[in-house]
């Protein structure tokens, strides 16, 4: 799938964080590639033709790292998420470079920074992703590739993840697992749960882990997944979220399977 591309011009580049542990998050990017069917991230659009168009548009916003020279000289210091909303190694960032301009930036600065992608492109800014300096989390839903092509199409595979973790934390940056969102019945089971936990341990990294959110058009996104994966699931989910009983029963599973490979983890919230 081609998504459009479109440049905007943006005010400000460190918005305020509310996710625990940082105080800015930093989108170089509206909207995401990666078509990810379970993202809640187009909620915070409030406009439903976009947010069911999520995957299919993408806005770079080209003065950001001009932005964010000028804000990084007056505003407190604080750690950088980047980014919290759209993956900022999307595949049009090979082209644009607005994240790596945007770490630059960064990198030169006292802020500190905490990255989270899906993407291997990731490698491309190792000469400035180094230790104390940044912390570098991969988001990794299923080591199932066939299953990460239906929920994630455009993202690339699990195994290709797993290698930009192995990369970075030997070479010494702080690495994490973000695990999730975690779907009932979908890849929740314990050996989908143990592999990536398994890829974890192997990298000495972290393992944050949070399960599927039911913001608003998620459900409308998700459906023709979960109706190609298992058809039985899609009037049972809301309910199965909010009954809590599978949460508590994975939330045990995970904490189980860290103990016993010798990982660290919490959950994302």
């Amino acid at each position: 799938m081609t998504a459009k591309y479109s440049s905007v011009t943006c005010k400000t580049a460190l918005s305020p964080s509310r996710l625990p542990g940082l105080k800015y998050s930093l989108n170089p990017y509206i909207g995401c590639q990666h078509s990810c069917g379970y993202c809640y991230s187009p909620s915070i659009l409030h406009n439903p033709q976009l947010a069911l168009d999520w995957g299919k548009f993408v806005r770079a916003k080209h003065n950001i790292a001009e932005v964010l020279a000028q804000e990084i000289k007056r505003k407190p210091k604080g750690i950088v998420g980047v980014s919290t909303v759209t993956d900022p190694y999307q595949p049009l960032e090979a082209k644009m470079e607005l994240t790596r301009r945007c770490l630059e930036v960064l990198s030169k600065s006292y802020f500190l920074v905490s990255i989270q992608t899906k993407s291997s492109l990731v490698a491309r800014d190792a000469d400035l992703i180094v230790p104390k300096k940044f912390d570098l989390g991969v988001t990794i839903t299923t080591m199932d590739p066939r299953l990460s092509s239906r929920l994630e199409p455009n993202a690339p595979p699990p195994d290709a993840r797993a290698q930009v973790l192995e990369e970075f934390s030997g070479r010494g940056v702080e690495t994490w697992v973000f695990l999730g969102p975690i779907i009932p019945e979908i890849n929740d089971d314990e050996d989908s749960l143990k592999r990536i936990i398994r890829v974890a341990a192997s990298t000495k990294s972290k393992v944050i882990y949070d399960k599927l959110n039911l913001k608003e058009y998620v459900m409308e996104r998700l459906k023709p997944e979960l109706e190609k994966e298992k058809p039985s699931l899609v009037d049972r989910l809301p309910g199965i979220i909010r009954e809590g009983k599978f949460w508590q029963n994975t939330d045990s599973k995970i904490k189980s399977l860290c103990r016993e490979l010798g990982v660290n983890c919490e959950t994302a919230f």
